[in-house]
């Protein structure tokens, strides 16, 4: 695709709008179809996308409408995958004081937040994001990107060994038909002409910054080694492999610190430097890092790769100034050149369907920041 210099995108979610909220809890009791559910979710991604192209946005998302959180999704297109809450997570798992401390750390409570649990041998029973493509599509002809859970994530949170293991014996098994899953749908979203896929691995930085000690929401965390160089080395193998199938579509790999709650102090903080020598082995086009947050650290080098660097903090009300932006934007041309750089915010504004960090005014407001941002370094 052909993009201006320091192009603007998002990284994923937008704010749902009540109307789907409320199509979304009724389709999970079981008390509409299908089809009406997805009059709803149609609208809400019209809307989404409109107040994109409004805001100025070079590349977009269909804001993650139909999507309960950003991979728990999964359970409806997967055999073999069952949503469970964290609270009905902590009913099966062995290490039960463990999972408290887990959910300890969260700023929101432990029924709002579901995992997409593996229960069974998995298998794509239906594209992932294959139709919400097709449907963007047909509402601009900008180019549109799209998000999928990474290998890893993924991984992870359907591992929980009480109930996985009559499947897979190992996590490294139930590894493998992930990537299986992923590289088919890669190549089918590039088959469609998707011009940019983007791999949601933000549990990354929690091997980092925990150092195996301290878990986050993230969620089966349980099923983590306690050597993160061994997980790290697991991850850029799944994410390498998953790569192999994108065919020429521009590959990013999102990595944040968490984007649950507005309350700063409960997500992680710390540098990226860190994952600098796994990210230069990941076979990816372009690193999407938040930025926009002291607890982000300093600029980390990302080599031949782009970089879509977060400049605005999705969390707070606050609109970020086009000076701020663009003083965001220049510090990094010291690590990135300008034709490698996209500008967008540090994560998404709606991750989880019913705990927005953001209302759709302030993420339009914020949008609308960048893009003006954008053309002052153009000119």
């Amino acid at each position: 695709m052909t993009l201006s210099r320091f192009p603007v995108t998002v990284v994923g979610s937008w704010p749902r709008p009540e109307t789907l909220l409320k199509a979304l809890r009724r389709r999970r009791r079981g008390e509409i179809a299908r089809e009406e559910f997805a009059r709803a979710a149609d609208d809400a991604v019209r809307a989404a996308v409109a107040a994109q192209l409004a805001a100025g946005v070079d590349v977009v998302t269909d804001g993650e409408q139909r999507r309960d959180n950003f991979y728990s999704f999964v359970a409806d297109k997967l055999d073999g995958v069952q949503l469970m809450t964290l609270a009905e997570m902590l009913e099966v798992v062995d290490d039960k004081e463990g999972f408290r401390r887990i959910l300890d750390t969260l700023d929101v409570p432990a029924y709002s937040i579901s995992n997409p649990t593996c229960v069974g041998k998995i298998a794509r029973r239906e594209p992932l994001a294959a139709d919400e493509l097709r449907f963007v599509r047909d509402l601009t002809d900008r180019p549109v990107k799209v998000a999928l859970p990474g290998p890893y994530l993924l991984t992870r949170a359907m591992w929980v060994k009480e109930v996985t293991r009559n499947a897979y014996a190992t996590k490294e098994q139930l590894a493998e038909d992930v990537v299986a899953v992923l590289r088919a749908e890669i190549a089918e979203l590039s088959a469609l002409g998707a011009e940019f896929v983007q791999l949601d691995e933000p549990v990354l930085t929690e091997l980092v910054f925990t150092q195996g000690k301290t878990r986050t929401f993230m969620c089966a965390a349980l099923s983590a080694r306690n050597d993160p160089g061994e997980e790290l080395e697991f991850a850029v193998g799944l994410v390498n492999r998953v790569a192999e199938a994108s065919n020429g579509t521009r590959l990013g790999l999102h990595v944040c610190r968490g984007n649950w709650s507005t309350n700063e102090d409960t997500l992680l903080r710390g540098s990226y430097h860190p994952l600098a020598p796994w990210f230069a082995r990941m076979r990816v086009d372009q690193l999407v890092l938040e930025y926009a947050t002291p607890r982000a650290g300093d600029l980390v080098p990302v080599g031949d790769k782009e970089l879509g660097l977060g400049v605005v903090n999705p969390r707070t009300p606050e609109v970020e100034s086009v000076d701020t932006i663009v003083a965001r934007a220049r510090a990094a041309l010291a690590v990135v050149p300008g034709d490698r750089l996209f500008l967008n915010p540090d994560c998404g504004f709606g991750t989880f369907a019913s705990r927005p960090v953001a209302t759709p005014e302030i993420a339009a407001a914020k949008l609308t920041a960048i893009a003006r941002a954008a053309e002052v370094l153009r000119g």
